[in-house]
C-alpha cells in the first residue's frame, strides 16, 4: 500500500504526516521536515528522522549549486540522513514515511531511487509530494499502486484516522 498525500502549500500536509505518524501503533521509519526561524522569519528547513536524527535540507547561506528559489539544497545530509532511513527501513516490516518528495528532495538522484525502492517494496510508504506539476513527481503519482490524496485544511483533520486505519488494516 502506498499513500501519496498532495496538496497546496500551506494545506497542512506535514502537520497531516506527523499526527498520523503520532496515532501509528506499527512501527514506523522515515523523516519529516521543519522549518528554520531566525528572527521570526523562515530561512531554511530541518531534516528530522522519526529515529532521532537530524540535518539541514535547505538554507539560505547553504553554500549549493542546487536551489529552490532563495533556498540552497543541502544534498549530503539528505542523502546520509534522509536515503539512509528509507533504505534502513526497507530491511524492516516498518510503514516508511517521507515528507516529503519535492522539489528540493529531486534534485538527487539517490534519493528518487530510494523512492522508488520503497513504492516498490512491501512496506507501507505514507509520503507527501508536490502539488503542481513536475516530471518525476507525476509518474509517482500516476502509478497503479499507489493511491493519491489531496490534502485541503478542511479535509486534513479527518483523514487523520482515515489514513491510519488503512495503513493499520
Amino acid at each position: 500500500m502506498n499513500i501519496l498525500l498532495s496538496g497546496l502549500p500551506k494545506s497542512g500536509k506535514t502537520t497531516l504526516i506527523k499526527n498520523i505518524a503520532v496515532e501509528l501503533k506499527s512501527p514506523i521509519a522515515g523523516f519529516f521536515t521543519s522549518h528554520i526561524l531566525q528572527e521570526g522569519r523562515r530561512v531554511g528547513f530541518n531534516l528530522i528522522t522519526f529515529s532521532g536524527k537530524s540535518g539541514i535540507l535547505a538554507h539560505h547561506n547553504f553554500p549549493s549549486a542546487y536551489r529552490v528559489g532563495d533556498y540552497k539544497v543541502n544534498l549530503k545530509d539528505l542523502e546520509e540522513i534522509g536515503v539512509k532511513e528509507i533504505e534502513e527501513a526497507l530491511e524492516t516490516d516498518k510503514i516508511i514515511i517521507i515528507d516529503e518528495i519535492g522539489k528540493m528532495e529531486m534534485f538527487s538522484k539517490k534519493f528518487l531511487a530510494a523512492v522508488e525502492r520503497a513504492l516498490d517494496s512491501k512496506n507501507k510508504v505514507l509520503a507527501t509530494i508536490v502539488y503542481t506539476p513536475h516530471q518525476q513527481a507525476d509518474k509517482l503519482k500516476e502509478r497503479k499502486d499507489v493511491e493519491l490524496i489531496t490534502v485541503t485544511q478542511e479535509n486534513r483533520e479527518g483523514l487523520v484516522y482515515e489514513i491510519v486505519k488503512k495503513l493499520e488494516g
